[in-house]
C-alpha cells in the first residue's frame, strides 16, 4: 500500500508490515511449519520487512492435553528452529518475523509437575532468534492466561506474572519492546499475545505497560475464536486503547477450526490494522487465507499507518441483524466443511422431516458438497403428513441431491409386537415386570428407529456420516431422543436458537442460493416431531415448546451474562417485568399462561429438564459447533445433578399459588 506524500510534511522512509492470516491445523506442527516457510518466501517477494504470524500458529491452540507429550513439544521446538533459520538464508532478501508457539522450558517444572511450558512468541532476523530485552531469553511469553469459557491456559502454561513473582522482579520490567532493524530503520516493537490486550478485567495491564514504553507500533498475535459480536467489541476496545496511547496496532488472527472434544470453534481471522488515532485502517475478510501488507510511515519521528491504506474487509454498513446472521452462516459453513475434511469424510446423510431444522442443515451442506455426495432421507410413519413428506421431497429437488423415502411403519410393528405386553420374571419367578410401549415410549422408538437403524446403516453403506439436526432450544431441555434424533457426528445447529434457524434459512434462500431452495412451507408449518396424533401438523398441532417465548427463557438460563435461575424468572413474573427482562418480541407472557399456576407448571417443567435429563443427554450429544457467547459442551460446563430452587423461589411460589398475581 503506497502512502500519499504531503509536500509540506513529507513522510520519512516507510516500512511494510505483513499480517499472515494463515490456516492453522491443530496438532500438526509439520504442516503448519511448512506453510509458514512458504509464506516467508512469499513475503520476501512482496518487499515485506516484518511478517507477523498468529499466536500458537505452529502447534495449534485447542489441543486438549496433547501439551503433556514431550515428543510433541520437541517437534514444535525443532520446527521453530527451522523457521528462525529461514530468516537468514544466503542470497535472499532479509526479512524479520514474529510468530507464536509453545515454548518448553526443559530445566523447570510447571505447577502440574510436568515440564514447564509457555504460550510464547519468537522474533527472528538474520537466521537468529532475538533475545527479549526484559526476559533475557530468545523468546517472549504471555502475561494474561484466560481461564473462562472454553479457555483453560493455566492448566498447561506458565506466565509472566508467575515469573515476576518467582524472580522478585516487577512485572513491568519483564514487558519490554524489541528493537528491530527494518529496512534500515530502528523500530521499537511491542508484542502482545491475544488476551494480553483484553486487559480490562485484570489487575495487570500489559497493553498499557508496553504502549507507554515508546513503541513505534504494537503487534497483537492472536488465536481468537469466532463469537457473535466479538469483532465489534474488539474494534471498540482496541480503538479506544490505541487512541489513548497514540501507537498504531496490528492484530493478526488465524483461520482455523479447533476443538476441545465436545465443542468446535471456528477462528475467523479478521486481522486488522489500527491507526495511531484508533481508527480501523484495514481489515482482512473472515476466513480468508492471505498475507496483508500494510505500510507504516514516520512523520516527525512518530509512526503511523500510511495514508491511503485500504479499508477493504472492514465491517460493512447495513442491517445489524442481517450482518449477524451472515457471520453465523460463514462460521457454520467453514466449520462444517473443515470438520468433515478433518475426519476424512466427504459424504453426508441427513434425515429430513419437512421442517426447518433439517432443511437448513441440508442447504448448508449442499453449499460445499456435490449433489451426489449428499443423501436426504425421509422416514415417515403413519403420523407423518403428506404435507411434510412433500416438503422433504421438494427440498431435495431444489438442492438437486440424492433422495429416498423409507417408511418405518413395518419395523415399528415388529418392535411393538416383540415388546408391548411382554411379561418378564426373574429366574426364580419371584419378581415380575410388564412392558408397555405406550405414549412417549413409542414416540422414542420411532426416533431411534430412524437414527440408530436407518441413518446409521445408510451412512455406513453410503461411505459417509449422518447429522444431528437438534437446535439449541431442544438441547437446553433435552427435547430429543438419546440414540435417536440426538445421534449423529455433529450438531451443526446446536448453538442456534430456533429463531436463528429461521433467520438462517431466510438468509440461505435470499443471499446465498438467491432462490427458494428451502420451501416456504418449511418456514410456515408448525414445528412438530410428528410422533403421535397429538402432533398432527395439518391440524396445527406440534411441539410443546412455544419458541418465541421459550427461546428467550432458555437464553436467560444459558447465555445471559448474569445467568438467571427459576428464582429470577418467577420474581420478574411476579413484578410484571418478565416480558422486558427476557426481551420478548411479538409475544406476551400474560397471553400464554392464564394464571400463576399455569406459568409455574411450565417454568418448573423446563427448569427441571434443563438441570436433569437434559444434562445427561448433552453429555452424550455429538460435538456442537459454537457461534454464541455460551455453547453447550466444553464452554457451558455442567455437572449431573438436580434442579436448584432457592429459598426465595419457594417463598414466591407459595405466595403466587395462594392468590392472584398482583398487576
Amino acid at each position: 500500500m503506497t502512502a500519499k506524500k504531503s509536500p509540506s510534511h513529507p513522510p520519512e522512509a516507510a516500512v511494510t508490515i505483513g499480517l499472515a492470516q494463515m490456516e492453522v491445523l491443530p496438532g500438526e506442527p509439520a504442516r503448519n511449519g511448512a506453510r509458514m516457510l512458504e509464506l516467508i518466501a512469499e513475503a520476501r517477494g512482496k518487499g515485506i520487512a516484518l511478517l507477523a504470524f498468529p499466536e500458537m500458529c505452529l502447534p495449534g491452540y485447542l489441543l486438549g492435553d496433547m501439551w503433556e507429550r514431550p515428543a510433541f513439544l520437541r517437534e514444535c521446538e525443532a520446527w521453530s528452529e527451522r523457521i528462525v533459520a529461514a530468516t537468514g538464508l544466503p542470497g535472499v532478501a532479509p526479512i524479520a518475523i514474529v510468530f507464536g508457539t509453545v515454548i518448553p522450558d526443559w530445566d523447570h517444572l510447571g505447577e502440574d509437575g510436568r515440564v514447564r511450558k509457555y504460550n510464547g512468541y519468537i522474533a527472528a532476523k538474520d537466521g537468529k532468534a532475538i533475545r527479549h530485552p526484559g526476559l533475557d531469553r530468545p523468546y517472549g511469553i504471555k502475561t494474561l492466561l484466560p481461564n473462562y469459557r472454553e479457555f483453560e491456559e493455566p492448566r498447561h502454561f506458565h506466565d509472566a506474572r508467575k515469573l515476576a513473582l518467582e524472580t522478585g522482579r516487577p512485572l513491568e520490567s519483564l514487558l519490554e519492546p524489541f528493537t528491530l532493524d527494518l529496512d534500515g530503520r530502528e523500530c521499537r516493537l511491542g508484542v502482545l499475545l491475544c488476551e494480553d490486550a483484553w486487559e480490562d478485567d485484570y489487575v495487570q495491564k500489559p497493553f498499557e505497560i508496553l504502549g507507554r514504553k515508546r513503541c513505534d507500533f504494537l503487534l497483537n498475535l492472536s488465536c481468537s475464536p469466532f463469537t457473535q459480536g466479538k469483532n465489534e467489541k474488539r474494534n471498540r476496545m482496541f480503538s479506544r486503547k490505541v487512541a489513548d496511547l497514540g501507537v498504531p496496532l496490528f492484530y493478526v488472527n488465524c483461520v482455523s477450526l479447533q476443538n476441545n472434544g465436545k465443542t468446535l470453534y471456528t477462528f475467523d481471522g479478521r486481522s486488522t490494522a489500527y491507526g495511531a488515532d484508533g481508527s480501523v485502517r484495514t481489515e482482512m475478510p473472515a476466513y480468508a487465507q492471505d498475507v496483508l501488507p500494510v505500510s507504516v510511515e514516520w512523520r516527525g519521528g512518530k509512526a503511523d499507518i500510511a495514508a491511503g491504506s485500504s479499508g477493504a474487509g472492514a465491517e460493512a454498513p447495513g442491517n445489524p441483524a442481517k450482518r449477524r446472521i451472515a457471520e453465523i452462516h460463514q462460521a457454520l459453513r467453514y466449520g462444517a466443511q473443515s470438520f468433515l475434511a478433518s475426519m476424512g469424510q466427504d459424504r453426508v446423510v441427513i434425515g429430513v422431516s419437512g421442517g426447518i431444522d433439517s432443511a437448513v442443515a441440508a442447504a448448508l451442506y449442499r453449499e460445499f458438497l456435490p449433489p451426489q455426495n449428499l443423501l436426504l432421507v425421509n422416514m415417515p410413519s403413519r403420523f407423518n403428513s403428506n404435507t411434510t413428506r412433500n416438503l422433504a421431497k421438494e427440498l431435495a429437488a431444489n438442492l438437486g441431491c440424492l433422495y429416498t423415502e423409507i417408511s418405518i411403519e413395518e419395523s415399528l410393528a415388529v418392535t411393538k409386537a416383540q415388546l408391548d405386553g411382554l411379561e418378564i420374571t426373574s429366574t426364580d419367578g419371584e419378581r415380575f415386570a410388564a412392558i408397555s410401549l405406550a405414549g412417549f415410549v413409542m414416540e422414542n422408538v420411532q426416533a431411534r428407529d430412524r437414527s440408530s437403524r436407518i441413518l446409521a446403516a445408510l451412512s455406513a453403506s453410503f461411505g459417509g456420516v449422518f447429522t444431528c439436526n437438534a437446535n439449541k432450544a431442544e438441547l437446553t431441555v433435552g427435547y430429543s431422543t438419546l440414540y435417536g434424533d440426538l445421534g449423529g457426528y455433529l450438531a451443526l445447529l446446536g448453538d442456534l436458537w430456533k429463531s436463528e434457524v429461521y433467520a438462517l434459512g431466510r438468509h440461505l434462500n435470499e443471499e446465498v442460493f438467491r432462490r427458494e431452495v428451502i420451501p416456504e412451507g418449511a418456514f410456515t408449518i408448525v414445528p412438530s416431531a410428528e410422533l403421535s396424533e397429538s402432533q398432527a401438523v395439518d391440524e396445527g398441532k406440534g411441539d410443546p415448546l412455544i419458541y418465541p417465548y421459550h427461546d428467550r427463557l432458555f437464553f436467560s438460563w444459558v447465555q445471559r451474562w448474569n445467568r438467571a435461575t427459576a428464582e429470577e424468572i418467577l420474581a420478574w413474573y411476579a413484578a410484571g417485568t418478565l416480558n422486558a427482562e427476557l426481551g420478548l418480541e411479538g409475544v406476551d407472557v400474560n397471553d400464554l399462561f392464564p394464571n400463576a399456576p399455569a406459568f409455574i407448571r411450565d417454568l418448573e417443567r423446563w427448569w427441571n429438564l434443563y438441570n436433569g435429563i437434559g444434562v445427561a443427554k448433552r453429555v452424550q450429544a455429538p460435538p456442537i459447533l459454537a457461534v454464541s457467547s455460551r455453547a453447550f459442551g466444553f464452554d457451558h460446563r455442567e455437572a449431573l445433578g438436580r434442579s436448584f430452587y432457592s429459598s426465595r423461589y419457594l417463598k414466591l411460589r407459595e405466595e403466587l399459588l395462594a392468590g392472584p398475581r398482583k398487576a
